[in-house]
């Protein structure tokens, strides 16, 4: 035999939403990028475009190998960071996302296409992002790269044979 028990819990029951769904402020914050870069980046647009989509104290962590490495904080921080990256690369294209998972921790995954300033040479290669969403915006990223060599040597400029 077989019981089932059944309580009320109307008037217990907890109805604040736990879940946070990233993929809005994501999605959005994604296209504000490739707005800002499509009118110059750095010195050109606005990160007024950006601003609205991160968090005042948000944490970028680069990795060390990288030539925009290291911790930016803040919006400030954000502004070098893009300023350093626009020095870097030529064009910076991401062909493919996948959202692997969109809750408060997100983690998104993305086909890079780009294209070094100083030597020319183009590289392809995945990033796998983690991303942390608090209040609607975006308050700590960490970028995780599978080659940072192959990154680094494309960027480098190499003197010529003789």
């Amino acid at each position: 035999m077989t019981t089932t028990s059944t309580t009320d819990t109307a008037d217990t029951a907890d109805t604040t939403d736990t879940t946070v769904d990233s993929t809005a402020v994501l999605t959005g914050m994604y296209a504000a990028e490739a707005a800002y870069l499509a009118a110059g980046g750095p010195g050109q647009a606005s990160f007024a475009l950006l601003a609205p989509y991160f968090a005042p104290d948000v944490v970028l962590h680069q990795a060390a190998a990288l030539p925009y490495g290291g911790t930016w904080r803040g919006h400030a921080g954000l502004e070098r960071f893009f300023l350093a990256m626009s020095r870097v690369w030529e064009s910076f294209d991401m062909t493919e996302q996948e959202f692997l998972a969109t809750g408060a921790t997100a983690v998104v995954l993305t086909r890079v296409r780009a294209r070094a300033r100083a030597t020319g040479r183009e590289l392809t290669f995945p990033i796998l992002q983690t991303i942390t969403v608090r209040d609607g915006r975006i308050a700590e990223v960490r970028p995780f790269y599978w080659d940072t060599a192959a990154i680094a040597d494309v960027c480098a400029v190499r003197p010529a044979a003789g």
